[in-house]
């Protein structure tokens, strides 16, 4: 399945949030909360080249399937539900791993109802200080 051309940022946001808020209730075992900014850094080190690739070419089949390795990722973790409360000390990391996508899909497309200015730079904000709790 790919994504539609005309799939806007702000219903990506919409369709992300609601695929984690649906996925969250399942949560596996839980896992030491210390260990959620080493997690969460490893995973969007992980995703970040192949978001840029895909950025880069327009491939907007990456975001679907990206979308699902979140998911998974929110599952493992119980992340935003009240699964693993102890995740809300980490709103950096969270907050990184919930608007990566809305922010390659919106260089993809800038003029979405999300695409400001403000979420890139809490984006870029959140993954640093994600990056310095996971050291």
């Amino acid at each position: 399945m790919t994504l539609s051309i005309s799939w806007r940022a702000g219903a990506a946001r919409r369709v992300l949030m609601v695929a984690l808020l649906a996925a969250a209730p399942w949560a596996a075992a839980q896992q030491d909360p210390s260990q959620f900014p080493s997690a969460a850094t490893r995973f969007l080190d992980g995703e970040l080249p192949a978001m840029e690739a895909a950025v880069r070419s327009g491939d907007r089949a990456y975001f679907h399937d990206a979308m699902a390795r979140m998911v998974d990722f929110a599952d493992a973790w119980g992340f935003k539900s009240r699964a693993n409360p102890e995740l809300a000390g980490y709103p950096m990391c969270t907050g990184a791993v919930q608007d990566f996508l809305v922010v390659g899909l919106c260089r993809i497309t800038p003029n979405g109802d999300d695409c400001t200015p403000m979420l890139a730079s809490g984006f870029e904000r959140n993954l640093r200080a994600c990056r310095d709790a996971a050291r």
